[in-house]
């Protein structure tokens, strides 16, 4: 490939806008070639002052516009399934972002329609494992010299939640991340999901249970715990802590900057996850985009998409029971077998 390479966005709000920004000003080899939302206004705003972009308020006109090789779902969770099948039968390749689909039984279906192609073509945007920290932490982890791991302790908390956010949203849209970093540091699935449910603080909305407990085992043995604090009212934290046989390694607490003056200091504190990994998201989309002009697909896959909707499943099923609750698992089809 030798031009830019042409891609369609699909969803113009928070997500979708950076990414349309992200690609016009960050990544190179790219453009915005069209966008679609459901709000044409929204998505006109989203795409003032870069030319050449085509709007659409359907998902598969967005696909067929002309210049399209590519696409990046930023559209909410409920429509990724459509999305992902429409690209697929198409022949483009996709970076969808997480959830890839939010119920199991949907991630499936797409997992068996990539497998029936004979070959990869998306991509789920699990931006974690492009950010820095977490890349040291992997490659720290993978070279044993902490020995095995034993534990992964995680923090994940943001300043509010939005008003559309309910208490099972905390486990199968935020702890999402975390399932997915836990299953890519370890290097295993995850087993069962038990939640536990402290008092809410005074800080949530009524009637949210935040925040969580929640408490990850993995087929290999491993515990991760992972405390969810989506209303914490001061900013956006996240960190990991592995404790292995032979050590033990922190990332997290660091990413921020220290001003001292007039004698005293002050230390900033991420207020948004765009800020905090703005950095992974543009090594995420340029690795996805440079891939792609090869004519490849790397980083996580359809399999990882659907193994975090059937664990973040478990875990909304141990919120609203109080039970230690397995994850379920189908075959993993061969063209998703690890390398």
């Amino acid at each position: 490939m030798s031009g830019l390479l042409g891609v369609a966005v699909l969803g113009a709000g928070h997500m979708g806008a950076d990414h349309i920004r992200r690609l016009d000003q960050v990544v190179s080899g790219a453009r915005v070639a069209a966008v679609a939302d459901p709000d044409s206004e929204r998505a006109k705003e989203a795409v003032g002052g870069i030319g050449g972009v085509v709007v659409h308020t359907e998902a598969e006109a967005a696909l067929d516009a002309p210049g399209v090789e590519a696409v990046l779902i930023a559209s909410p969770g409920e429509a990724h399934e459509r999305a992902l099948l429409a690209a697929f039968a198409r022949g483009l390749t996709v970076l969808c972002e997480k959830p890839m689909v939010p119920d199991s039984a949907g991630a499936l279906r797409v997992v068996e329609a990539e497998a029936r192609l004979g070959r990869r073509l998306a991509q789920v945007g699990f931006m974690r494992r492009y950010d820095t920290e977490y890349q040291r932490l992997k490659s720290l982890l993978d070279d044993g010299r902490l020995g095995r791991p034993l534990m992964l302790h995680c923090v994940h908390r943001n300043v509010s939640s939005p008003p559309h956010f309910t208490s099972a949203m905390l486990v199968n849209s935020s702890v999402s991340h975390e399932i997915d970093a836990a299953r890519w540091l370890l290097g295993q699935e995850l087993s069962a999901v038990t939640v536990l449910r402290p008092r809410p603080s005074a800080g949530a909305p009524e009637g949210l249970l935040d925040p969580q407990f929640v408490l990850l085992e993995t087929k290999g043995g491993v515990v991760v715990d992972v405390e969810i604090f989506v209303n914490c009212g001061f900013g956006y934290e996240v960190r990991c802590e592995a404790v292995c046989e032979a050590g033990s390694a922190r990332i997290g607490a660091a990413h921020t900057m220290v001003v001292t003056a007039a004698g005293g200091a002050r230390e900033d504190v991420p207020q948004d996850y765009l800020v905090r990994f703005a950095d992974a998201y543009d090594r995420e989309v340029q690795s996805w985009v440079d891939a792609t002009r090869r004519g490849r697909v790397t980083g996580p896959g359809t399999w990882d998409g659907y193994a975090a909707a059937a664990a973040a499943e478990a875990g909304v099923r141990a919120l609203e029971t109080g039970a230690r609750t397995p994850v379920e698992l189908a075959p993993r089809p061969a063209l998703h077998d690890p390398a």
